[in-house]
């Protein structure tokens, strides 16, 4: 069942003549995990402000077409409404926290505090928040002494806290190391897993092939695929777009035109790929013989 549905989208932000995003058509079903990729300028935060009602409540503009989330219209909603349903977090985790708080246990209770839930209810809602993302130990840290990934970590457990029906991340390991990226896509993995929909906007596809149900391209502000990982993330019309492909498809695309790389599907991560080429090269007697 659809929970999220994108109806003729068209948007352009104040004082530009170019729609950022172009007769947009999607849903996206309760449960699913859906990855979005595309070069830069493609359209995905966009995409993701869109469905988080950032657009047009915060950065006006020119909008048509229909935003619905659970049966609501996002033009018909207010802005502090709509993100009871949906949580953005952002690039930066930096940005998305309040200051207003010393504690970690502080800052994720923020929110609950703005609504008024009551004390023992929102106690008991960031500690279970906290052990889904694995970040109990960090309660009396304060959130600046943090590394990226569990600053992206407390960020995306403020968001949880809420208990919103759908979440919709912009890129939000572009600025981490890969033990960042880990922690960060661990979490992802564990809340899609238990049954939330989750919107990613993100550019490093070998986690999108391990992780995502479904992968929409967007290009010039456009849809160009929409599909299974393995069948969009190793599409010839992507690599012709200039998308930013795995290291590993790259490299069997080439094979496969010398003649090297047998399998039907190219692959897109390192397990794909050694695979791959174990069934196309020889053995190790063979090439000593």
């Amino acid at each position: 069942m659809a929970i999220v549905e994108l109806k003729n989208v068209t948007y352009k932000y104040p004082l530009t003549d170019t729609p950022v995003l172009k007769n947009i058509n999607a849903q996206v079903n309760e449960g699913e995990f859906v990855a979005v990729i595309g070069p830069n300028g493609a359209g995905k935060s966009t995409l993701c402000y869109t469905v988080a009602g950032f657009v047009p409540h915060f950065f006006k503009g020119e909008i048509t077409g229909a935003v619905e989330v659970a049966g609501s219209e996002s033009s018909k909603s207010n802005l502090h409404e709509w993100v009871l349903n949906v949580g953005l977090a952002f690039q930066n985790p930096f940005n998305q926290i309040s200051g207003a708080k010393y504690t970690v246990f502080e800052e994720i209770a923020f929110g609950l505090e703005n609504i008024g839930v009551p004390r023992e209810e929102m106690i008991q809602r960031v500690n279970d928040a906290m052990k889904l993302t694995g970040i109990s130990e960090l309660a009396d840290r304060s959130p600046y002494s943090l590394s990226g990934g569990q600053q992206q970590r407390v960020a995306l457990t403020s968001i949880l806290v809420m208990r919103p029906k759908v979440l919709v991340l912009d890129e939000p390991t572009s600025q981490m190391d890969p033990i960042g990226t880990r922690e960060v896509f661990g979490v992802i993995r564990a809340l899609a897993e238990k049954g939330m929909t989750v919107i990613l906007a993100e550019h490093k596809v070998e986690w999108i092939a391990n992780f995502a149900d479904r992968v929409v391209a967007l290009h010039e502000g456009e849809i160009i695929a929409d599909g299974k990982p393995s069948d969009v993330l190793t599409s010839d019309l992507l690599a012709e777009k200039g998308f930013g492909l795995s290291r590993y498809t790259s490299v069997a695309r080439k094979a496969k035109a010398m003649g090297m790389w047998q399998k039907e599907r190219l692959p897109v991560t390192l397990d794909e790929a050694v695979e791959g080429f174990t069934l196309t090269l020889p053995s190790p007697k063979g090439r000593g013989e």
